[in-house]
């Protein structure tokens, strides 16, 4: 095994998955499973031995429940975590706990045809590796852990809206850009790379933690300002109008940057439809997809922020567009609710409460 070969870590308690995950992994020339564990417990012991770069974890196994494991593992020893998850209601939403205690992706886990679906995703399972051996690991938050601060911007446009895109590390991303927003926000609309199924949970959870409504975005509703509507995650999301009023359209056709939904969809419509009312802003996420969407929205009149390295999880998307010129602002995550509001306030500036 070569200096520069990642080293991969399978925990779960199928062993059908950990053959089938093993498989996958060492077909690749670049990574190799160095151990595989059917519990926690014997993962435990196994990291300490191979040091491995990233973890494959599943999320329910006996003796240990895979969330115990990896808050514990967070908070004592930050390392790349690559989730399992089911494709059912209860396993989207903890797999989204997962991601909010650290976990870097995730990947969905066939309920019928296992072995024909994990081989026909190993090309994605492999990316998500690399991506997960790239980035920055982050320790679980303190459960008494202040919220962030609300911002008020008093003074609103109403014609503008706000367009976000992200992948890889974008849920947490996307929920600390939303969660200090005020009820009066423009209307946002927000491409997150994510499968059918987990979209509705991940809406979910930030409407319990905004002040806006956050909801999944349902094909021909109207765009209103004190909303958030999120991809469904077996389409794409665009902007488009109706008379004097914005609307939301599903479209369910070929996948672009082999993603649906995708943010150059997204984007591209915004430029379209909406030119300089509209506000473009790209979060963390590995490959390229919204890149060209952001310069084409900038070239629309459109003020557009990639998300800068330093607090990105993974700085792939961000660093394509900026290296495109599509990037107005480059922007540290804590800094980019306010310098939204202070790009929407009449004012011109962002109010702390």
């Amino acid at each position: 095994m070569s200096a520069a070969t990642i080293k991969v870590l399978c925990v779960d308690d199928s062993a059908l998955i950990r053959d089938l995950l093993s498989e996958i992994i060492n077909s690749q020339p670049d990574m190799e499973v160095v151990a595989v564990a059917p519990d926690p417990l014997v993962a435990r012991d196994l990291i300490k031995r191979h040091n491995p770069d990233v973890l494959t974890l599943d999320v329910e196994m006996p003796r240990m429940d895979g969330i115990d494991f990896l808050e514990r593992l967070m908070r004592l020893r930050p390392m790349p975590v690559l989730m399992v998850s089911s494709l059912t209601q209860a396993g989207s939403e903890v797999t989204l706990r997962a991601l909010e205690l650290g976990a870097l992706d995730f990947v969905a886990k066939p309920s019928l045809g296992i072995r024909h679906g994990m081989l026909e995703y190993a090309e994605e399972i492999a990316e998500k590796i690399r991506a997960a051996a790239r980035s920055r690991p982050r320790r679980a938050a303190a459960r008494n852990e202040a919220p962030p601060k609300r911002l008020a911007a008093p003074l609103m446009s109403s014609e503008k809206l706000l367009i976000i895109g992200a992948s890889t590390g974008g849920t947490e991303a996307i929920r600390r850009v939303l969660e200090p927003l005020p009820a009066n926000s423009p209307a946002i609309m927000i491409a997150q790379h994510m499968p059918g199924g987990f979209t509705r949970s991940f809406a979910e959870r930030l409407d319990r933690l905004c002040q806006m409504r956050v909801k999944e975005a349902e094909d021909g509703e109207r765009v209103l300002p004190g909303h958030a509507y999120i991809a469904p995650g077996d389409a794409h999301l665009k902007l488009a109008r109706s008379g004097a009023n914005y609307v939301a359209r599903l479209d369910h056709g070929a996948p672009v940057n082999r993603h649906r939904p995708s943010v150059d969809v997204l984007f591209h419509s915004a430029a379209a439809q909406a030119g300089r009312n509209a506000i473009g802003v790209l979060l963390t996420g590995m490959g390229k997809d919204g890149a060209a969407g952001l310069l084409a929205m900038r070239q629309a009149g459109a003020p557009t922020i990639a998300q800068d390295e330093a607090s990105c999880v993974v700085y792939g998307m961000p660093r394509e567009a900026i290296a495109l010129g599509g990037a107005a602002d480059i922007v540290s995550l804590e800094e980019i609710a306010p310098r939204l509001l202070a790009l929407v306030s009449s004012s011109g500036r962002a109010q702390r409460v």
